[in-house]
């Protein structure tokens, strides 16, 4: 068993900036369990500070966010957004394209557990355009 010491007044460290290729704004990704052994999962920390969002994508086999701080948005294509808070769990199926993120004032920071189906955990598309994202922060 590995357990890891993060040193910070925070559940999990920070983590390593994460890439324009897949985030508007300033994100922070931290990888708590690779690939386990069964190569089914991986769960990983994201911090978006306000204004961050992920872009489109979808999960061949799902995803589920715990969210563990702040507040933000998820929106599933074509649907309303839902507003997210501490303690929100969402379950997101299969092939379903969607975006989350923070809002405009306040951080968002959640647990992002993601299922592998053939070696794929997540196929990114494009940005969230600022018009979409403006249409659920109002």
């Amino acid at each position: 068993m590995e357990i890891i010491n993060n040193n910070e007044n925070t559940i999990f460290p920070k983590g390593e900036r994460g890439s324009a290729d897949y985030f508007t704004g300033v994100t922070w990704v931290t990888i708590l369990v690779p690939k386990d052994e069964t190569g089914t999962y991986s769960i990983g920390n994201v911090v978006f500070e306000a204004g961050a969002r992920t872009n489109w994508h979808t999960h061949p086999a799902g995803q589920i966010l715990l969210v563990t701080d702040g507040t933000g948005f998820y929106q599933e294509k074509g649907k309303e957004a839902k507003a997210l808070k501490q303690g929100d769990v969402i379950n997101i199926p299969s092939g379903i394209e969607h975006w989350h993120g923070a809002g405009h004032t306040e951080r968002l920071v959640h647990v992002a557990i993601s299922n592998f189906k053939n070696e794929k955990n997540v196929t990114w598309l494009t940005p969230v355009t600022d018009e979409e994202y403006e249409l659920v922060n109002k």
